[in-house]
């Protein structure tokens, strides 16, 4: 079965200058990501903040370049950005923000930003669009009367909704989520998933959705990718990820999620901070913090290997290649 859409080794790298004048220094944001959506599917991403999750989402919709590698969406090489390939292309894939308000002009009613994409993909005629915008307000949850209100008349559940409707407006194929309710109470989040879940279903679509809360995720997701530092360092499926992690890293993560009625035990905390992208450490960029470090993991970066099960995970000592120095 054909993926939707495929990233191959993307790479992006940006160059950061310390000081006034100070030299540029390259961080990997995304070094060599492959990973692949298949239509109908969601894949979660999760990571701590800046291990390049919101950076990795921009590239698969072609907003942000890649340096190296490709991406693929529907078996057709992405175009450039900014061409006019490129733009009738995005009637077929859009993102839905982290910040609804940031996300909206607050001088145009919601009404006439729900219509923004039918009228710059030319999707349908002028005299329907009304129709259509009603449509979207059902769908999402929104009355009718809320049409002609202005964002900041609306609640942050509210706005968020909208930012969904006008997203779907053009029927994508793909929605990339990039902490889409992390500004939101809980029980606006549950919502906000639920009403995610239900046009997925209805219209097919493929989610990439990037958070750092592993229960919304593990509520959406059918597979998993871990980031760290730029990398994918485990993917599975949701259940097997938070059934029985393999990664340090994932371990980690996994292990701070509450269950309820439940003590949180056996709780792993990572010492130290994240490294600076900027002066990435030698051979596996989470040996610093890593409880199983061998010599092996400070001198050689380790590899996705396909372990079974589904599961792919970077780590020499979990995934066999430190059995010896492990033994």
């Amino acid at each position: 079965m054909t993926p939707l859409i495929e990233a191959r080794d993307l790479v992006r790298i940006y160059h950061v200058r310390r000081g006034l004048f100070g030299h540029p220094t390259p961080v990997r944001a995304v070094d060599g990501i492959s990973l692949a959506v298949m239509a109908g599917e969601t894949l979660g991403i999760v990571g701590e903040s800046g291990s390049g999750k919101s950076t990795l989402g921009r590239m698969l919709l072609g907003i942000d370049a890649a340096q190296e590698g490709e991406v693929v969406f529907d078996g057709k090489a992405m175009p450039a950005g900014a061409t006019p390939e490129w733009r009738k292309l995005r009637a077929k894939m859009q993102l839905v923000y982290q910040d609804p308000l940031a996300a909206l002009d607050r001088r145009l009613t919601i009404a006439t930003q729900m219509a923004e994409p039918l009228e710059i993909h030319r999707l349908i005629p002028k005299e329907h669009r009304a129709a259509r915008v009603a449509e979207l307000m059902s769908a999402v949850g929104l009355r009718p009367d809320q049409a002609t209100r202005f964002p900041h008349e609306l609640s942050g559940g509210q706005r968020q909704r909208v930012v969904i409707a006008r997203a779907i407006a053009s029927r994508p194929k793909l929605l990339v989520c990039d902490e889409p309710v992390s500004a939101l109470d809980v029980s606006i989040q549950a919502q906000i998933i639920n009403m995610l879940r239900d046009l997925q279903q209805q219209h097919s679509i493929a989610m990439v959705f990037i958070s750092h809360d592993l229960k919304v995720v593990r509520n959406i997701a059918d597979r998993v990718a871990v980031m760290y530092l730029g990398r994918v360092v485990e993917e599975a499926s949701s259940d097997v990820i938070f059934r029985s992690p393999m990664h340090p890293y994932t371990r980690a993560l996994v292990s701070s999620v509450p269950r309820p009625g439940s003590p949180l035990q056996g709780r792993v905390i990572l010492q130290g901070e994240p490294p600076n992208p900027a002066n990435r450490p030698s051979g596996c960029a989470f040996h610093p913090r890593c409880p199983l470090a061998r010599d092996l993991c400070r001198t050689a970066a380790p590899q996705l290997k396909d372990i079974g099960d589904g599961r792919t995970v970077a780590c020499h000592v979990t995934a066999g290649d430190d059995a010896q120095i492990a033994a």
